[in-house]
């Protein structure tokens, strides 16, 4: 009896091996096969589909007319409590003048 049960195991796990190395191969294979497909898909239409969404932003703004905003003076929008440590202390680091406003107006504009 212990012999069968030794022979049966035995059995069981040279098939249980066979089985795991034919799987192991089909996904060896299918992940070769998904690879190439992500492969191409990424040169075919990933690539296009940006340049074509920056040539389209590009025209976009080709024609986009550059208004400079009305400034409204709200007490909640550009407190200075604190000076800034560069420059004259009220722009802030990344401050562009026809778009940020200052607490008391665009620069260049006497109204």
């Amino acid at each position: 009896m212990a012999v069968f049960g030794r022979f049966s195991q035995a059995l069981l796990r040279s098939s249980l091996t066979q089985t795991r190395r034919q799987l192991s191969a089909a996904a060896a294979e299918h992940g070769e096969q998904s690879a190439k497909t992500w492969k191409i898909l990424t040169f075919v239409v990933a690539l296009p589909g940006v340049a074509v969404c920056m040539l389209n932003m590009y025209l976009k703004e080709q024609h986009h007319e550059h208004e400079q905003p009305e400034f409204v003076p709200y007490t909640h929008l550009r407190i200075r409590s604190k000076r800034f440590p560069w420059g004259d202390g009220t722009k802030t680091l990344f401050h562009n003048p026809h778009l940020n406003a200052l607490p008391d107006g665009y620069e260049g504009h006497d109204e």
